[in-house]
């Protein structure tokens, strides 16, 4: 793992007054980042999806988040697969409007 993301998730929390809020937890981890394969960015294109990037992490490390950070920019999850027991695959596309 030669790289860092950072995993995004809302949590919902109450302040002092008992209102409910939206709260976006963070946790920094580290990765290998992969290009998409050919394939992977065709298949994702034909359902819609804007493929970027394989994030392959620990497994221990995913705790299902929607989203991560990298190099400052956001993109989100839109499938994971364990390739082995010890690498977690991330695909992760872009969203438009989304920084």
């Amino acid at each position: 793992m030669d790289d860092v993301l950072i995993l995004v998730k809302q949590e919902k929390i109450r302040d002092e007054l008992h209102v409910q809020h939206d709260q976006e937890i963070e946790r920094q981890i580290f990765c290998k980042v992969r290009s998409v394969t050919r394939a992977e960015f065709f298949s994702g294109g034909q359902n819609g999806l804007h493929p970027a990037f394989v994030f392959e992490v620990f497994p221990g490390d995913y705790q299902s988040e929607p989203e991560l950070i990298f190099h400052g920019m956001r993109y989100v999850i839109y499938r994971d697969f364990l390739k082995n027991a010890d690498t977690l695959e991330l695909y992760a596309e872009q969203k438009g409007g989304v920084q």
